[in-house]
């Protein structure tokens, strides 16, 4: 009976997630010696570094789900460290057969790559990202984030990661922080106390965004976000180079200032291959409590953009129209994006059915080869 016990806690502590690698502790061979004396559960596991910042997770929920086997009263957690042959051994395998620094984004990827970008800054570009990735992973995708804006980064803002906050790092593997089910990456992390400036030039940027791809693991993912940097310059010709597979989201205004340039672009990534899916307009006409229409930058920019890059074997959808709102604005300064804190906002319910749009409109599996074999 205590034999059968001991099993019985071993199959509920090792369906424990990690809450970074998002997988099973017995996948990760983080399970160690597990006895029953009595009513009383004996549980070892192994973090994978000494100061996890997920151990007092882990511990919690290894202890909560010990402790919910019929039969155990009491439970006793050991908590000790992977060696290092042992994270090797975990690092070679969460690459799946990839060599060290193999980019796993490639053409052959199901993982949706998309590059969300704008002619201009001041947009809301980074806001539109941060909420579209976390309306994505609201409706159960696994949603990657990329904030390859490396001079004007605010995507750790946006979703809430506290200041300070690094990846966790397992040998050259590199974890990335996950809030609100978005595992995101930005500079912002890696920028010692007092920093706040990044003044790098294009070799600098091209290095930093190609580490983002190859040494933060991810995962398995559904879709991979980059909120790309305004304009058409270094980090648009690297990403249009590593990633030209990669699908790209237009954002503007409607003012026609922002939308010409928007259409550039748009352009430039299409000249490296990738394709354009759609434009969203933000900061539309807002309507105010006595009904009348604050139309404060102009009408009609988001539908001029995607006529522009329409063509006639590839037409370019208007996937949304954003208005004007304080919540957006509030949302992003606390951290709890609109689409959670107020999904019933009407910019929150705007960039909800952009989310639809792109979530419906899914990789096609043509012409790419499957991870598969015949045995």
């Amino acid at each position: 009976m205590t034999g059968e016990l001991a099993d019985a806690v071993r199959r509920a502590v090792g369906a424990v997630t990690d809450p970074e690698l998002r997988r099973p502790l017995a996948d990760l061979d983080m399970l160690r010696d597990i006895t029953v004396a009595g009513a009383v559960a004996h549980v070892g596991i192994a973090l994978t570094i000494v100061g996890c910042p997920a151990a007092n997770r882990i511990e919690a929920d290894v202890r909560a789900a010990a402790a919910a086997v019929p039969g155990i009263d009491a439970v006793e957690v050991a908590v000790g460290v992977m060696t290092p042959e042992e994270r090797r051994a975990l690092t070679e395998r969460l690459r799946d057969g990839r060599a060290p620094r193999q980019m796993p984004f490639g053409p052959d990827s199901l993982t949706r790559v998309i590059a969300v970008t704008s002619g201009k800054g001041g947009v809301g570009k980074s806001s539109l990202t941060a909420n579209l990735a976390v309306a994505l992973a609201a409706r159960g995708r696994r949603v990657g984030l990329i904030d390859a804006d490396v001079h004007g980064f605010s995507i750790p803002g946006l979703l809430g990661i506290a200041p300070g906050t690094q990846p966790t790092r397992i040998d050259d593997l590199m974890l990335p922080p996950v809030a609100h089910d978005v595992k995101a990456i930005s500079i912002g992390m890696f920028l010692r106390e007092g920093e706040s400036v990044v003044a790098w030039r294009g070799p600098m940027l091209h290095r930093t965004v190609q580490q983002f791809l190859t040494d933060v693991f991810f995962g398995d993912l559904d879709v991979l976000l980059i909120d790309m940097p305004p304009g058409t310059g270094d980090i648009a010709i690297t990403l249009g180079q590593l990633l030209p597979h990669a699908e790209v989201l237009v954002v503007t205004t409607p003012q026609e200032a922002a939308s010409d340039v928007a259409i550039r672009s748009g352009l430039v990534a299409r000249q490296t291959g990738q394709r354009v899916i759609g434009v969203v307009e933000n900061m539309a006409a807002l309507t105010l409590p006595d009904g009348t229409v604050l139309d404060l930058f102009g009408s009609g920019g988001g539908q001029a953009v995607a006529d522009a890059l329409s063509r006639d074997a590839d037409p370019v959808p208007l996937l949304g129209s954003v208005p004007l709102s304080p919540a957006l604005r509030t949302g992003g300064d606390a951290g709890v994006p609109v689409v959670l804190a107020d999904p019933q906002d009407p910019a929150a319910r705007a960039i909800l059915a952009v989310a639809d749009a792109v979530d419906q409109g899914g990789r096609g599996l043509s012409g790419r080869r499957l991870p598969v074999s015949l045995g």
